[in-house]
């Protein structure tokens, strides 16, 4: 009888990313990603028409909405997989302590009863699913665009799966959930597709740049 040896992903199997990161520049990132997310949260978006870009005074437009989803998609196309999950673990938890207001609205733990908070939520698998596409797909500017479109996907899914299930045990309050969701997906939806593109386009220069 033959012995039955356990399953491991090979090097070409779909499970395993075609470029891993080391150890210590996941760290790298993490803290990285950790900084420009509070910083993202705290800086609003903005578009530059292309005559302000020549320096013509043309105003910049602003996105309706601020850095932090680009801070979360950066640092996993940048970073991995890990390397995001950690910084955005690491983010929730400082916001939910009562000793660092990083969130939009200020922190602490009363914060799981904001509507909002499923969104934040969104960024742990968000920042997964982004990280894993983006190193296990080829490194060219339309899979890191498709990389960061999975993850802003998967972060609305987790706010409106959190928007549903608080509405139904009442802990977020009376909430309409189809105005929570032209509220927190609808409404920002346009801007958050813009800052994927540009991220994609960063992205995909400093990987260039930084030969991985």
């Amino acid at each position: 009888m033959k012995h039955l040896r356990p399953f491991s992903p090979s090097p070409s199997s779909p499970l395993t990313p075609r470029l891993n990161v080391t150890a210590p520049t996941q760290l790298l990132w993490a803290i990285i990603g950790l900084i420009l997310t509070i910083g993202g949260t705290l800086l609003e978006a903005f578009i530059a028409s292309p005559m302000s870009l020549w320096g013509q005074g043309a105003p910049a437009y602003s996105l309706g909405v601020s850095c932090q989803i680009a801070a979360v998609l950066l640092v996993s196309c940048l970073g991995g997989k890990n390397a995001a999950v950690i910084s955005q673990v690491a983010y929730l938890l400082l916001g939910l302590s009562s000793w660092f207001n990083v969130f939009t609205h200020g922190g602490g733990l009363d914060y799981v009863h904001r509507p909002s908070f499923g969104y934040l939520l969104g960024f742990v698998p968000g920042a997964w699913v982004c990280g894993w596409l983006a190193f296990w797909l080829p490194m060219r500017l339309e899979y890191m665009a498709l990389s960061g479109l999975a993850g802003l996907l998967t972060i609305h899914l987790t706010g409106i799966g959190y928007l549903f299930t608080a509405n139904y045990f009442h802990w977020a309050g009376q909430v309409s959930v189809l105005q929570a969701i032209v509220t927190y997906s609808l409404n920002p939806l346009a801007g958050q597709l813009a800052i994927v593109c540009a991220v994609a386009v960063l992205a995909f220069g400093l990987r260039r740049l930084m030969f991985y």
